[in-house]
């Protein structure tokens, strides 16, 4: 069950009215116009909020995105980039969000280093689909997953803050 300050976050979001995929043809881009105003509307109430975490663009289809991601732990920034690919059959098909430079340091982690959503957001995105857009898979889906699996990376080691490494490649041993 999600907690209060999720379902508030997430009720802010708009849900989206266009049930189309990339290969819907007309429907495309009015579900496109529908996702990037979900997408700013999510930016923007994570900004008002002090808890900007994410940037994405896509290309000129809008079947192809890449953007970053950060997560601040114990007042550090560690950012990422993501990308992702909208699949054929969405919105019925959730995308599968990768973070490349983290492929292979975690057991939720596969293919490149996409995430697993499989267990948790995959059931709430098929019971939500088509209104659930990319921004309900940034905010139910990469969030949540950066909240639990980025803290146990830095406590393993697996992950190092980009100045600690610097400082750590400069010092003489």
């Amino acid at each position: 069950m999600a907690d209060e300050a999720t379902r508030r976050a997430v009720s802010q979001i708009p849900m989206l009215r266009t049930d189309a995929g990339p290969r819907d043809g007309a429907l495309w881009p009015q579900r496109l116009k529908e996702e990037y105003q979900a997408l700013i509307r999510s930016v923007e109430n994570n900004k008002a909020a002090d808890n900007d975490w994410f940037r994405l663009q896509s290309n000129a289809d809008g079947t192809r995105w890449t953007g970053t991601c950060w997560f601040v732990h114990e007042l550090l920034r560690y950012e990422f980039g993501l990308e992702f690919d909208v699949p054929v059959t969405y919105p019925d098909t959730a995308p599968e969000v990768a973070i490349p430079e983290l492929d292979g340091k975690t057991a939720k982690m596969y293919r490149g280093g996409r995430i697993c959503l499989t267990e948790h957001f995959a059931p709430l995105w098929a019971r939500n689909a088509p209104k659930f857009g990319l921004a309900h898979l940034m905010a139910l889906g990469l969030a949540p997953w950066l909240a639990v699996e980025i803290p146990d990376l830095i406590s393993k080691g697996l992950v190092v803050h980009k100045e600690r490494s610097r400082e750590e490649a400069a010092s003489p041993e």
